[in-house]
């Protein structure tokens, strides 16, 4: 099918939306990796590059979807409570909005920055009205390279968000990037693991 807008396709939004009601974990390929305070992450190890895939699921409590999702988005919001944010911030290149992101990582290691495109959309499918963004990592020639810095262009996360029935929100979130670079995998895992933690179910959405 071909891309609605933004690069992404109408199948990839209905794919994230299908999470929220039957997960795909196919098999036993799909570790559990932990389960604390209504949220459960998932990760699929790649043999060759020693990564993870993640994915997050769980009900987040009196945070309201719409709230969810807005707060997410906002850019400029992020800069104010994310310790780890070095730059961030959106360009227009070739007529699409890219988010330029760089990431401070502790001495001796070299900060990471991501150029990547992204999308919301709103739909009502059954009478469910369910929140999706898209993400994932792009090149344009208007951000070059910066010396001192790795760029990351291995880059891709999907989050799906609902009503819980009650005061709160059902989630889902796909997560994974190679950030590149002489670091260990175990290390790359690890801090990508903390990432998923934190967009999923403690700093970001704490903010909502």
């Amino acid at each position: 099918m071909e891309p609605a807008g933004g690069g992404f396709s109408e199948d990839q939004f209905r794919e994230a939306c299908a999470e929220l009601r039957r997960p795909a974990l196919p098999g036993a390929s799909w570790e559990l990796l932990l389960e604390a305070l209504g949220i459960s992450i998932y990760g699929l190890l790649d043999q060759q590059t020693g990564l993870y895939e993640y994915k997050v699921f769980g009900v987040l409590d009196n945070c309201l979807p719409d709230v969810l999702a807005d707060v997410y988005m906002d850019l400029d919001y992020r800069k104010q409570w994310d310790q780890y944010v070095k730059e961030l911030y959106e360009k227009e290149c070739n007529g699409e909005t890219v988010v330029y992101w760089q990431v401070k990582y502790p001495f001796p290691m070299s900060n990471r920055d991501y150029i990547y495109i992204r999308q919301r959309r709103d739909l009502d499918l059954d009478g469910r009205k369910i929140h999706v963004i898209l993400a994932q990592s792009t090149s344009v020639p208007q951000i070059a390279e910066r010396s001192g810095v790795v760029r990351v262009n291995q880059y891709k996360q999907s989050l799906a968000i609902e009503s819980d029935g009650k005061k709160g929100s059902k989630v889902f979130m796909y997560y994974f990037d190679n950030p590149g670079g002489l670091i260990p995998s175990w290390l790359i895992n690890w801090v990508a693991k903390v990432r998923s933690q934190e967009a999923d179910g403690g700093s970001v959405f704490d903010k909502c």
